[in-house]
């Protein structure tokens, strides 16, 4: 049931994201779940991969190169899907913030909602 609800108000912020921000386009919420599901499998197999592998270039920049990755795999998750456009990488990069945010608001809502037992 968590899931489930991560993955709706995750694809309404990006609606939100989208709505606040011009570098940013969906033309529906079926593409916003789409896109929700794509950005979620890249955090999940792709992040973790390209964070070992940039490991020095973040400890060097004190950890601000994880803007960099996330800005990446938005603008990643754009490209796949058809209804989804990032403008740049820099409308990838504030999107991705933007994106963030919202999910931490998600995430903290959430565990609220369904504390872990």
């Amino acid at each position: 049931m968590k899931l489930l609800a991560k993955w709706l108000l995750s694809a309404t912020a990006l609606l939100a994201v989208a709505h606040l921000y011009s570098g940013v386009e969906l033309h529906s919420f079926t593409t916003a779940l789409l896109a929700a599901f794509v950005i979620g499998l890249f955090n999940v197999f792709l992040r973790p991969v390209l964070i070992l592998l940039t490991l020095p270039v973040t400890l060097v920049t004190l950890g601000l190169f994880l803007f960099v990755i996330n800005a990446l795999l938005f603008w990643a998750a754009a490209s796949l899907l058809d209804h989804f456009q990032v403008r740049d990488f820099a409308a990838a990069l504030l999107g991705s913030l933007l994106y963030s945010v919202f999910s931490l608001v998600i995430d903290s809502a959430l565990e609220r909602l369904f504390p872990q037992q």
